[in-house]
């Protein structure tokens, strides 16, 4: 894997909570129990959420009561694996989830519903203004979860450091603008089936990962000081997408 010296030394974060008009404050707890890291929120940002629900949105935004936990100490397994329906969590206790559960469905009058069977599936910032995104990357689920599609420029701003979460299996999430590059670029040419048209990032499966063209793995991630950590960036895949680690239970069971 690739060897990065962007970074410099990691350090230890604080998180600095903000108040928004008509908002929740943040509430977070970030705790080790036994071999676990869990984090522990109400799920609403440090920063003020755009307007739910909105013309690509019809949720409204809710309160959670959110609790992932995931291994204190991650070990590289060797294998990849791309099961979770969340890759990460900030440390405000928002999640990161990058992938979405709509497809190209010309039926729909949308243009997308959840039937899979086009095989086009809907990439959240390639399809932000279908998808009602706020100016934070981030939109809510049908239950009202607030969660991030990309990297947050309020909550970048808001931490001091460069981690800004934890994956699904533990190990560190860092940003630090543009100076890491995905391995992941378009496709080159036109899709072969409906919606036709050219590779435009629109869908996830406009991307293919070209090992070699960035200095980031497959899973967004490389050796930083002999440990392995992930990024997240501001082009595509955003976040990690597959995990080198153990992913924790409580990654999978968040539709």
């Amino acid at each position: 894997m690739t060897r990065l010296f962007v970074l410099g030394a990691l350090m230890t974060l604080a998180i600095v909570l903000k108040s928004s008009p008509g908002q929740a404050a943040n509430s977070v707890k970030i705790s080790t129990k036994g071999d676990q890291l869990c984090v522990s929120s109400n799920g609403t940002p440090n920063h003020t959420i755009g307007t739910f629900p909105n013309r690509g949105n019809p949720h409204r935004f809710r309160a959670q009561k959110l609790t992932y936990c995931m291994d204190a100490t991650p070990q590289d397994t060797g294998r990849i694996t791309h099961r979770a329906n969340a890759s990460g969590i900030s440390l405000t206790g928002v999640p990161f989830r990058p992938g979405t559960a709509d497809f190209y469905d010309a039926s729909s009058p949308r243009g997308f519903s959840r039937d899979s069977s086009s095989g086009w599936r809907l990439e959240g910032m390639g399809a932000a203004d279908m998808l009602g995104m706020d100016r934070q990357n981030a939109h809510v689920d049908h239950r009202g979860l607030y969660h991030y599609h990309a990297p947050a420029p309020a909550l970048t701003a808001s931490l001091r450091g460069t981690v800004i979460g934890y994956a699904a299996d533990g190990f560190p999430i860092h940003y630090v603008g543009d100076s890491v590059k995905p391995s992941w670029q378009l496709k080159p040419g036109k899709r072969p089936t409906a919606p036709y048209g050219r590779y435009d990032g629109t869908y996830e499966q406009d991307w293919q990962h070209v090992q070699g063209s960035g200095n980031l793995d497959e899973c967004n991630g490389a050796v930083v000081d002999g440990s392995y950590v992930y990024f997240a960036t501001d082009r595509f895949p955003f976040f990690p997408r597959c995990f080198r680690g153990t992913v924790s239970r409580d990654f999978l069971g968040r539709p």
